[in-house]
């Protein structure tokens, strides 16, 4: 239940002593009486699973950052306060990059940079004495327009000789333009002073998202605090983005965000008919994926040279005939074209210019909300995927490890081995012994996460559940010199489970609690009647936790610093949680360190 916690790095790390534990068991086979051209491609088998491993914490990274993007996209849509609004923005780039400092520079209307938000990594406000950036960065960042990145300024050609990088200590630095339609009115800039290579391209287009994001909050804001004669319709129009973004980042579903995107627009301009199509990112063709009204406004014939006129141009295009109009509106996302609206109107000089500006608003807050669907749905899909190889793979794994137990327990029937070798024999079957928990965890955690997890409810026999799980950790219990007590109310009814994941469960808890309580502790195993439910409970004298790690129990592959140094994978208590969930039931952790670990859960009377 607690070991020490494992960062990306350490797991690489992890994973590459597997590799190198299973190269010293292929050695000492290799000594023994053993096929081992057979025996190598078994392992190897082993080592590709490993590797594969290895890629699901790029992809559980990636998850987290469009989770990111999504939950500051709703903030975003949520509030027109200029300062919570950046300031969340800031906190959430500085975490994401593992930055020391965050700025975020805004040019007025006389040229001049003020740095309303200035914020460290402990998400507090930095001092305006304290500010200390690299001037030469912001002001090439905000005449180019590009976003600049050094890994370490202090021998970067194009810094390594200015004041402020000398001055400050400056080492890693990333700065993005801030750019409202098509304006550059600000930059954000992240340093961290004490590291180099801190940053890399990944980082750098997160924080262009990021600066898309703040561009969008001052937008909004400067709008909303206009004091001209227009306040009112602008007013107005805020509050219509708003309602505009909260629709889009109700969720990360591409059709969703396309729909809304339609409706918006053509309720804007009282369009008769509108379409949307994104370009694709292999041959750039545009595909129609939504429409909206009377006939479709893209036609191959007639609006192909218009379209393209917008895809190459950046720039929306509005056509005027007599009893016609036709505004084509490009969805713009990093400097790049990655679709069009296109409205028709059967009136002449339909579209106004405030009509315009608006709808070229929308597109832009459109474009974050597409990107970001288009992404999540790509890591989606790879998340299904690993989900699904590592199900295969856990599954076809069993064969081959079955037939290394096998031919470790044939060895000694072939002839006499000596003590060492029977202890390598040892060896290869504790190995392979844990090989089989971790693939049965895996298989289990791929069936949860794809939902093909299932339990067969049925009743089933309390007292019988616990003499089982009594008999599983009889041995466990007598080599730590451990204290057993089974306390189970007399005349339980049966509960309703299902039995052999019931049995799982009990295994599961009583093993951490035996495992996680140092050598002559005690446990309890309890069930009693609590109304219509089952109570059962694991309790124990061990080292326990905090309530931090608490909170954390259930996070795949993490496991809390105890200092006991037991082996394991963190997987087990995500599954039982998921178990207990499956036939109904509710769980509970009390704990405390240094006072022992008390898990409670409960399932229906059958």
């Amino acid at each position: 239940m607690t070991t020490p916690t494992l960062s990306g790095r350490e797991l690489d790390a992890a994973l590459t002593s597997a590799r190198q534990t299973l190269s010293i068991l292929r050695s000492q086979a290799q000594s023994g009486r053993v096929d081992a051209a057979f025996f190598e491609g078994r392992l190897k088998s082993v080592e590709d699973i490993l590797s594969q491993l290895a890629d699901e914490r790029q992809q559980t990274s990636q998850q987290g950052r469009v989770a990111k993007l999504y939950e500051v996209s709703r903030a975003i849509g949520g509030s027109l306060d200029l300062q919570t609004v950046l300031n969340q923005v800031m906190d959430a780039i500085i975490a994401l990059t593992e930055a020391e400092r965050g700025f975020l520079l805004i040019q007025d209307d006389d040229g001049n940079l003020a740095i309303p938000v200035r914020r460290n990594f402990d998400q507090e406000t930095i001092g305006v004495d304290a500010v200390s950036i690299s001037r030469t960065v912001t002001n090439r960042v905000l005449e180019s327009g590009q976003a600049i990145i050094t890994t370490n300024a202090q021998e970067d050609p194009r810094f390594s000789n200015q004041a402020s990088i000398v001055a400050h200590a400056l080492r890693s630095i990333m700065a993005s333009p801030l750019r409202v339609r098509g304006k550059v009115i600000g930059v954000v800039y992240v340093d961290n002073r004490v590291r180099t290579n801190l940053f890399s391209e990944q980082d750098l287009e997160l924080l262009e998202t990021f600066a898309a994001q703040a561009a969008v909050a001052i937008d909004n804001a400067r709008l909303f605090s206009a004091t001209d004669q227009a306040l009112n319709a602008r007013v107005e129009e805020l509050t219509m983005l708003q309602r505009m973004d909260r629709q889009l980042n109700e969720t990360l579903d591409l059709n969703n965000a396309l729909r809304v995107t339609l409706e918006w627009s053509s309720r804007v301009c009282q369009a008769q008919s509108a379409s949307l199509g994104l370009l694709d990112a292999e041959g750039g063709a545009l595909h129609i994926l939504a429409h909206s009204g009377a006939a479709d406004t893209f036609t191959a014939d007639s609006n192909a040279p218009l379209m393209q006129q917008v895809i190459t141009s950046q720039a929306p295009i509005v056509h005027h005939n007599a009893d016609h109009s036709i505004f084509l509106v490009p969805i713009r996302r990093s400097g790049r074209v990655i679709g069009v609206i296109a409205m028709t109107a059967a009136r002449a000089n339909a579209f106004s210019a405030d009509q315009q500006a608006l709808v070229v608003r929308m597109a832009d807050r459109a474009a974050i909300a597409i990107e970001n669907a288009r992404l999540y749905d790509a890591v989606r899909a790879a998340n299904n995927a690993k989900s699904e190889f590592v199900g295969v793979v856990a599954h076809e794994l069993k064969v081959p490890m079955t037939s290394i137990s096998g031919y470790a327990d044939l060895i000694p029937m072939a002839g006499s081995i000596n003590e060492k070798q029977s202890g390598f024999l040892a060896t290869i079957k504790n190995a392979v012994q844990r090989m089989k928990i971790l693939v049965s965890d895996l298989n289990d955690i791929s069936r949860i996460e794809t939902g093909n997890l299932r339990v067969v409810l049925a009743e089933v026999s309390v007292s019988e559940v616990i003499s089982l799980v009594r008999e599983g950790i009889a041995t466990e219990i007598a080599q730590r010199n451990h204290t057993l007590t089974i306390d189970i109310d007399p005349d339980l009814p049966a509960v309703r489970a299902d039995r052999d994941r019931l049995i799982q469960v009990l295994l599961n808890l009583a093993s951490n609690a035996y495992k996680y309580t140092p050598n002559g502790g005690t446990l309890r195993l309890a069930a009693k009647r609590q109304g219509a439910q089952i109570a059962f409970g694991v309790a124990d004298s061990g080292v326990g936790m905090s309530a931090e790690q608490v909170a954390k129990l259930g996070t795949k592959f993490w496991r809390a610093d105890n200092g006991l140094g037991q082996p394991g994978t963190g997987l087990g208590f995500a599954i039982t949680r998921n178990l207990i969930a499956l036939m109904g039931g509710t769980f509970d952790i009390q704990s405390a360190p240094q006072q022992g670990t008390t898990v409670t859960f409960t399932l229906p009377v059958a």
